[in-house]
């Protein structure tokens, strides 16, 4: 008797439980398959855009780290993307200047465009003394340096323009937005800290880059940039304005030449042969070099390349 009483209970309880997982979970896969579909430019504000949104976002990004964002060439598939998103994520200051015609072929009017790099002040582009009177250096970014994300102070603020676009797209999300952003701008504000004091040990903090991508980076963190080697993706110094720095390498004593994956390397690997500089390879974009997944992991890493080879 006591058996069946025990089973006229469970049995009830049993339906009711199923019904109820019946009822859930169709509505459970209906919210991951409409989640907001947003697209970047860059794989940092992939990394920036997950980091806030979470599972609660779908995030595509158009480079994979390893391309120039200079240079980059839209495809098919980007076009599609842009048309299902209802928010695409930009540096902007003409950094990215193929997104114009991607957003106009992909003819979304649904879509909200942020630009991240608003209200962050702006590093003017500065080319090389000795090449300031070349072709390249007309072809500079008027608008200031757009490499801003480099800076983890400037990364604080593109990273609340991305909060802002998630609650527009997606109001119901503001509690989970708000507790991510508040968590990450303080791992910022600790990466920078911790940077430089790493930075301050040292006496000689003179590079030489590749193109002109580190400005931010150098100021933040007090590296002193002495050149470039180009002043444009794309383009070759003149042998005079490679023989002027090449000169300046030499009889400054500069150790170290920082090259980037998405670059030609040939001809950081030349100057540092006939300098007896040594070339150190950095990233500007999280997944180019194993180690720098995220942008917290790249800024980190590019730190530590350089404040090793410095101290040697």
């Amino acid at each position: 008797m006591a058996s069946l009483s025990l089973n006229a209970v469970i049995g009830p309880l049993l339906k009711a439980t199923l019904l109820t997982l019946l009822i859930l979970i169709p509505s459970n896969v209906a919210w991951v398959q409409n989640r907001p579909q947003v697209v970047v430019t860059l794989p940092i504000l992939q990394d920036f855009a997950q980091v806030i949104g979470q599972e609660r976002i779908e995030v595509k990004n158009l480079l994979t780290g390893l391309e120039s964002e200079h240079t980059y060439t839209p495809k098919p598939t980007d076009i599609l993307a842009v048309k299902q998103a209802q928010l695409l994520l930009q540096v902007g200051l003409g950094l990215e200047n193929w997104v114009d015609s991607l957003v106009k072929n992909a003819s979304n009017d649904r879509l909200l465009i942020v630009t991240t790099s608003e209200g962050i002040p702006l590093i003017k582009d500065v080319s090389n003394r000795v090449q300031e009177d070349t072709d390249d250096s007309r072809h500079s970014h008027s608008l200031g340096n757009p490499h801003i994300w480099l800076d983890p102070v400037n990364a604080t603020t593109m990273v609340r323009h991305i909060m802002d676009g998630l609650l527009k797209i997606d109001p119901l999300g503001k509690e989970v937005y708000l507790k991510n952003f508040s968590e990450y701008i303080k791992k910022l504000d600790r990466l920078e800290k911790e940077g430089k004091k790493k930075v301050s040990a040292l006496k000689d903090r003179r590079i030489i880059t590749h193109h002109a991508a580190w400005p931010y980076f150098a100021r933040r963190f007090g590296f002193i940039i002495e050149g470039n080697l180009i002043n444009q993706v794309g383009s070759e110094p003149s042998a005079k304005a490679l023989t002027s720095l090449t000169r300046k390498i030499q009889m400054k004593g500069i150790k170290v030449i920082a090259s980037e994956p998405q670059l030609n390397p040939k001809l950081p690997q030349m100057v540092a042969q006939e300098t007896g500089a040594k070339v150190v390879v950095l990233t500007p974009l999280p997944g180019a070099i194993p180690g720098t997944e995220t942008y917290l992991s790249m800024i980190e890493y590019n730190l530590n390349q350089l404040v090793e080879a410095l101290r040697e």
